[in-house]
């Protein structure tokens, strides 16, 4: 297996996180591997850790932190590879975990993107919240994964073992082809961060391309190393740019039907939320309506072409919300597949 491997790690102000991961990496049996820390304008002193620590390792300095999307996008034009690895900095990796995706990945011409099981670094018995065992979409634009559904966390028994096709991969570890990364424009910038990876497997998906889950691989995710859950910027941008990526990549008939739908249901939840006294989140919520229809032009103008052989697999074509809140199903496998 000859291919060559880049695993990129964007860094932003995360010395912590590459004290505590970068040995596991460091310890890849993957022969061709290249190993990247993209430091994404950090104010702490990771670029003099490394280079103390790790001379081997290749650094990259961006000269801005533009967030997610275009940190990945303004490092990987420098790097040279068959196959880039988009890793967080808080996950733990397992020695032989490049092997069996890029095995997977050469197997099929049209598999551009593909992520390892994750697991959870501080609980290694479940799954983790940003990809589990690969991810999904219903009718609405609600995601979630074959492990989660919303905040349910199953515990893995090796249910989800099997390499399958899924909707999207986790941006936490996203395994994808170069020469498709660059084709289709890389990560949407405006995302910021959060979903971006969700709207590039997207437009994959819109041009006839497969996205995988290889369970073979397994790794370990902290999560929430630059945003964590409670904070309400993140709230405004996975609220925000869920509606961007629906307006991107749904047709104009589904999203100008299906998009109202989700704003009534968002308005249901600034209710719940005002109700539970998360009056910040609630704010964040209709502050992401106002800055979706503000940049409206925008997105339209920018919205990508969509190939003649759509791929619509991993598309629950029920209600996870009904599913979920009403049927009261919290697993993946309890789901009815219409």
């Amino acid at each position: 297996m000859n291919k060559r491997v880049a695993a990129v790690i964007l860094n932003y102000n995360g010395k912590h996180w590459l004290e505590k991961f970068l040995p596991s990496v460091m310890a890849s049996t993957y022969s061709n591997l290249e190993i990247v820390v993209a430091d994404n304008y950090s104010s702490d002193d990771s670029i003099a850790f490394l280079s103390k620590n790790y001379p081997s390792i290749t650094i990259i300095q961006n000269e801005s932190n533009g967030g997610f999307s275009k940190g990945y996008n303004d490092s990987l034009k420098h790097v040279i590879a068959d196959y880039y690895i988009l890793l967080n900095s808080d996950i733990e990796v397992t020695p032989n975990w490049i092997e069996p995706v890029i095995k997977l990945m050469e197997s099929d011409e049209k598999i551009a993107a593909c992520q390892p099981k994750i697991k959870m670094f501080d609980d290694k018995k479940l799954f983790e919240y940003a990809g589990a065992s690969g991810g999904y979409m219903d009718s609405m634009g609600y995601m979630f994964c074959r492990g989660r559904i919303f905040e349910t966390l199953e515990e893995d028994i090796k249910q989800y073992n099997n390499p399958t096709e899924v909707f999207w991969a986790t941006g936490a570890c996203l395994f994808v082809k170069a020469e498709i990364y660059h084709l289709f424009g890389g990560l949407y910038e405006p995302l910021f961060a959060h979903m971006e990876e969700i709207d590039f497997c997207w437009r994959l998906k819109n041009n006839g391309y497969k996205i995988y889950v290889c369970p073979e691989s397994e790794i370990y995710h902290v999560g929430g190393g630059t945003l964590n859950k409670s904070n309400h910027y993140k709230t405004y941008l996975n609220f925000r740019n869920n509606l961007i990526i629906m307006w991107r990549n749904m047709g104009s008939l589904e999203r100008l039907i299906k998009i109202p739908m989700r704003l009534c249901l968002d308005f249901v939840s600034i209710i719940i939320l005002v109700k539970d006294k998360r009056k910040d989140d609630a704010w964040a919520v209709s502050k992401a309506h106002r800055q979706f229809f503000k940049h409206i032009f925008k997105w339209q103008k920018e919205k990508p072409k969509n190939g003649n052989n759509q791929n619509k697999f991993g598309i629950y074509k029920g209600s996870i919300i009904f599913q979920y809140f009403i049927k009261n199903k919290k697993k993946f496998s309890e789901l009815n597949w219409l």
